[in-house]
């Protein structure tokens, strides 16, 4: 039986992970769930699961919750401070990680310091903070296992051969976002309608933003230079529509393993929760002759130039990941309340990622900082904008 909290359980991870464990009752205890605000969905999640204990980010809401819950077994926390409890409850062998943005850092941070095996949804973590995140897993002898699919995939490719001698190169598939075959002229009256109607993946609203502009894959790109220990120059991206291989891994003598499934990422979240163990899913196996031709392009980084940014940032290092993520959370928020078109999103990470200089190997408190400088930079300048 494992012990498991999840953080961001209203969120789309949170909400399919309740689903997967929902179906390992006999595998799977949740002793504590964390989430933003979604008063109504983690009353209805206590209900269902039991849990020990649980936190809501906001603190007026975690009130509310409190009252709803007089008379109950369960603790309702609120604030930083009460997620972090949340992350870091003895009784918990495991945290989902799946808090939406940077706000998932430090409950990360702090679950790794606990020894919590950690199931890693929050990409920012890595993005922002990587090479602190991984110095600190190591030193508490905590693995890290990937949820995002693409991550999750070259994962399971490396139980092959994970020698770093042998590997040529990472292979992350991209599905081209709903704008893939679009012009540059189409992409300037996109709307967030539009933007929302990613054509394989059920997910939240930011990370369908971020996959319409490419941006989403940047950050991969990141998140897998830290997990895998890869130079950013090792790791490919390429177009692939039918999102049916996941990601790939290339030999030094030529060959390559893929990972295939049908798009659902309820199987990547159960392995990451059941690991080393497989079990059965509530995921359709995937037909081949259904699936029919699987195809592959490079990624127009001239007509999504927020991957070329990722990369460039990867390069960098430093501090700059974290205000490309900073930039990239604001632009595409005010993308999403039609205060800029959608161009405008990688015009207002490329201009905070050239006023910005980089801190090279920068403490916490200099991360923490870099991102609340970005949000401003860009925050000013789309005010700019709309004057």
């Amino acid at each position: 039986m494992k012990h498991i909290c999840i953080l961001g359980s209203t969120g789309s991870i949170g909400t399919q992970a309740l689903q997967v464990v929902d179906l390992l009752r006999d595998h799977i205890n949740i002793v504590g769930l964390a989430a933003g605000s979604n008063v109504d969905l983690i009353e209805q999640q206590i209900e269902g699961f039991d849990p020990d204990v649980v936190a809501l980010a906001d603190e007026a809401k975690a009130d509310l919750l409190r009252m709803r819950m007089k008379g109950k077994r369960v603790e309702v926390l609120g604030g930083q401070e009460g997620v972090i409890q949340v992350a870091t409850a003895p009784k918990a062998d495991m945290v989902l990680s799946a808090i939406v943005g940077i706000a998932g850092l430090i409950p990360t941070l702090e679950a790794i310091k606990a020894g919590k095996h950690i199931a890693l949804a929050n990409k920012e973590s890595l993005v922002t903070a990587g090479s602190i995140v991984m110095k600190a897993a190591a030193e508490a002898g905590v693995p890290i296992l990937p949820v995002d699919g693409e991550h999750s995939a070259i994962f399971q490719c490396l139980l092959a051969d994970k020698r770093r001698e042998n590997i040529h190169r990472l292979i992350l598939t991209a599905s081209g976002g709903p704008f893939h075959n679009c012009s540059t002229d189409e992409l300037c009256s996109v709307s967030p309608e539009q933007a929302l109607r990613h054509p394989n993946w059920s997910m939240g609203r930011r990370i369908t933003i971020d996959s319409a502009t490419l941006m989403n894959k940047g950050f991969e790109v990141i998140e897998a230079r830290w997990l895998f220990d890869m130079d950013v120059s090792k790791i490919d991206v390429v177009i692939h529509p039918e999102s049916i291989v996941h990601s790939m891994v290339e030999f030094i003598d030529g060959s390559i393993l893929a990972h295939l499934s049908t798009a659902d990422m309820r199987l990547q979240i159960q392995l990451a929760l059941t690991y080393p163990e497989r079990r059965t899913s509530p995921v359709e196996y995937l037909d081949l002759a259904q699936a029919g031709r699987l195809t592959f392009c490079e990624a127009d980084m001239e007509k999504f130039p927020c991957l070329g940014y990722a990369y460039e940032a990867g390069e960098t290092g430093g501090t700059m990941p974290a205000v490309v993520n900073g930039a990239d959370e604001v632009a595409v928020s005010a993308f999403l309340e039609r205060k800029i078109d959608f161009l405008k999103i990688p015009n207002i990470i490329k201009q905070a990622m050239e006023a910005h200089e980089p801190a090279i190997n920068p403490s916490l408190e200099d991360i923490m900082a870099a991102d609340m400088w970005a949000r401003e930079f860009a925050e000013k300048t789309i005010t700019q904008h709309s004057e």
